[in-house]
């Protein structure tokens, strides 16, 4: 039995307990169970896989074995706080009680996000506040067949109805429907042609021209063979006429229903939370924009014309069959059954081995792109070769995925050959049988051998229809995944319209934590006024970044509010909220094109002369002017073509040209010296200047402009004040500072060291 399988049978065979399991309750009964876990972890045995079930009431904590004999019960009033410990292999369920840390419960990772939740849920109880707790966990196992999900929270290839799939896809056709219908109609009249104009052409100049004609002059054949040949030429002529319509429509209106897709996708993403990117990886994400959509148009060309002209051409076929010789045809379909139980019983197994091959695809665009991204570090620590080895073993995967795949399919083609191959061999032996009592004709024979292929072809080609319609579903699932994933508010009809902003921000008693268990905000009070500078300092991750990222609203608070201007920011226009704010991030991100184009990114009919007053501002013009290119200088691929002080400069620009009310900056001075600090410094003075600014900074000295500096240690607000308040209160404030001073001077003297020795 996998790990995986254990931690299934783990979940279903938890002990029963009452209907509130896993849901989170009101109820004013002391022992109600407000949530349940199993914890999959028995570590008295030795760290094995077992079974211990937390429950958690109002009242207390309780630990109960696999058999629900209760080993373990905390009251309430006892616990102080509660949280979650990594451990190696696994995590730990910790209560810090009156008495001190007392270990409740070990599990794997794979109910570790449970065990969060519970462990906030517990606090709330110790601290007597509201439990709310957010029970919609992450899924790795599809909750129809159990099977392992390709990603978390992703769907099950076997259980998707690939139907309601297919229907979505055909939604997309709406803006093309005349190039669908002249598609059809040329695809329904080749099916007509070829099912009855050359069979029986060919049993006529079978039966009436060459059979017997030495018994007519050449006058009576030649009319005859020139009819026939007419005819088949007409027919040749109009298959190929029709064959140039269908295929040029099915293009044209595949290669457009793909662009929708692509477009969709890629709208959906823009869309998206955060959240959803810090769960996936980059490359994965990419491949559903690039390959899944390329196996959905592949499909379209390809596959969707064959699904529409098999079943005409098959029940033409049929029909001409019967009409030219019962008897014959129905001996020539009896290998059909069993072609049709091969190809049919295939599609789900071949639909999940080419999903895996897809997600093996999204592993190895994600190693190109961290790779490729980072080769700059990979070369300055020669690690060439481990990337290498990382590299081969995701494209060995691919390829052994994709090996597994063909050969199931192979294994299945080679099958359905060998039962299509059949039909000749029926016909001619059967047929000439008929042919010898005189039942039929040699031209009925050769008729039927024509037909032969319009009854097995549509069968041979269902299956390889089946190879790309288990492609193309797959492709599609994972594309309507994320498609159909939440999105941020951006259409949220009661939504407040704040075209314009005063810059008063308020944070109240807000909470926050990517693991809810952890909190990195711990009940952050803080009340800014419009046009206040706060600098926000702290030790690496203490949480300024985070309250700058719940500020953008880039994360939701899970507990308390922050408002802007008096309005919680979730009821404020996404669109407007955002428009308002200008941020400069810790890492300057800059896109391919001009440096003009860079500044003017958040405002894009800003004239050249705006830019080059935000570039004088964020002190970058001279640089900028001295490039040979000057303001249309190409920056590169996130402007790897300028330095890192450079790139830093422009993204202020960027920021002081989208004039906001609200300015973020996030280490902005990180990567200048500290001359064009100095200059920045002067500048950001001037651009704060009735705008309400969070500056935060490593370089202590950086923040003394500011109005006030809050001081979080911990998840919590431990100082506030100005910076010779600070200073003189000699507390964390006063102890970053003077570590800061003895780094400074250390570095000094061994940069002097260094100097003297390299001088002598």
């Amino acid at each position: 039995m996998t790990v995986q399988e254990r931690d299934q049978a783990a979940q279903d065979e938890r002990p029963q307990i009452p209907s509130t399991n896993g849901v989170a309750g009101n109820s004013d009964a002391d022992n109600e169970i407000l949530i349940s876990e199993i914890a999959d972890i028995v570590p008295e045995d030795g760290h094995i896989f077992g079974k211990r079930e937390v429950r958690v009431t109002r009242k207390s904590v309780s630990v109960f074995d696999a058999s629900g004999v209760q080993l373990l019960t905390v009251p309430m009033l006892e616990i102080k706080s509660a949280r979650t410990e990594s451990l190696v292999g696994g995590s730990r369920l910790e209560l810090t009680t009156t008495s001190g840390i007392m270990p409740i419960a070990e599990f794997t990772a794979s109910v570790a996000p449970r065990f969060s939740e519970m462990a906030r849920g517990i606090e709330q109880l110790a601290k007597g506040e509201d439990f709310a707790i957010k029970l919609a966990y992450e899924k790795t196992r599809c909750e129809k067949c159990g099977r392992l999900l390709p990603e978390k929270d992703g769907r099950c290839p076997a259980c998707v109805k690939r139907l309601t799939v297919l229907k979505r896809i055909f939604g997309y056709m709406g803006p093309y429907r005349k190039a669908a219908i002249l598609s059809l109609t040329a695809t329904s009249l080749t099916a007509i042609s070829s099912t009855f104009l050359t069979p029986y052409l060919t049993r006529y100049i079978t039966d009436s021209v060459l059979t017997n004609a030495g018994s007519r002059t050449m006058a009576e054949n030649l009319p005859r063979l020139t009819f026939a040949i007419g005819g088949m030429l007409f027919a040749l002529l109009l298959g190929v006429c029709l064959q140039f319509l269908r295929s040029s429509n099915s293009i044209y209106m595949s290669s457009n229903i793909a662009k929708d897709l692509r477009a969709s996708v890629y709208r959906a993403l823009e869309h998206l939370q955060l959240s959803f990117y810090d769960k996936k990886q980059l490359g994965a994400i990419i491949s559903r924009v690039t390959q899944d959509t390329d196996r959905v148009w592949g499909f379209l060309v390809d596959g969707l014309p064959y699904l529409v002209s098999m079943p005409l051409t098959l029940i033409g076929g049929l029909g001409a069959g019967l009409f030219l010789s019962w008897k014959l045809t129905l001996a020539i379909l009896l290998p059909v059954p069993f072609v049709a139980l091969v190809t049919t019983t295939i599609w789900k197994p071949l639909s999940q081995r080419y999903h895996r091959v897809g997600a093996k695809w999204g592993r190895l665009h994600t190693q190109l792109n961290e790779s490729l991204n980072g080769i700059r570090v990979v070369k300055a620590f020669v690690q060439e070769k481990g990337e290498w080895s990382k590299f081969e073993t995701r494209n060995n995967d691919l390829a052994e995925a994709g090996m597994t795949a063909d050969k199931f399919w192979i294994r299945a083609e080679n099958t359905v050959g060998l039962l299509v191959g059949l039909g000749p061999l029926i016909n001619w032996g059967y047929g000439g049988y008929l042919m010898l009592t005189g039942e039929i004709t040699l031209g009925t024979v050769m008729a039927m051998q024509i037909l032969l292929w319009q009854v097995y072809g549509p069968l041979q080609w269902f299956g390889q229809l089946n190879n790309w319609f288990s492609r193309a579903m797959a492709g599609a699932e994972r594309i309507f995944e994320v498609i159909d994933a939440q999105p941020e508010g951006y259409d949220k009809k009661d939504a407040v319209v704040m075209p314009n902003m005063r810059g008063d921000v308020t944070f109240d008693n807000v909470r926050f934590g990517y693991d809810k268990s952890n909190p990195v905000l711990k009940g952050i009070d803080l009340d800014v006024k419009a046009g206040e500078m706060i600098g926000l300092v702290g030790k690496s991750g203490a949480g300024k970044s985070t309250t700058i990222n719940l500020l953008c609203r880039f994360y939701e608070s899970d507990a308390g509010s922050l408002k802007v201007d008096g309005v919680d920011v979730k009821d404020i226009a996404l669109e407007d909220l955002r428009r308002h704010i200008g941020i400069v991030l810790q890492e300057p991100f800059l896109f391919n094109g001009t440096i003009a184009d860079n500044i003017r990114y958040g405002k894009p009919d800003a004239t050249l002369e705006d830019v080059m007053e935000a570039a004088r501002a964020a002190c970058c013009h001279d640089f900028i002017v001295a490039k040979p290119d000057g303001y249309d200088t190409q920056v590169g691929e996130k402007g790897g073509k300028l330095s890192g002080g450079e790139k830093q400069r422009v993204s202020i620009a960027r920021a002081i040209l989208h004039n906001p009310r609200i300015l973020i900056l996030d280490e902005a001075t990180s990567s200048v010296d500290v001359e064009t600090e100095k200059k920045i410094q002067v500048a950001i003075g001037n651009l704060t200047k009735g705008r309400t600014t969070f500056a935060i900074a490593h370089r202590l000295s950086t923040l003394r402009n500011a109005d006030r500096l809050v001081v979080i240690d911990k998840g919590k607000i431990a100082e506030v004040g100005t910076h010779e308040e600070l200073i003189a209160q000699k507390g964390i404030f006063y102890s970053l500072v003077e570590t800061q001073k003895q780094t400074s001077k250390a570095i000094a003297e061994a940069r002097s060291d260094i100097a003297i020795e390299e001088e002598g």
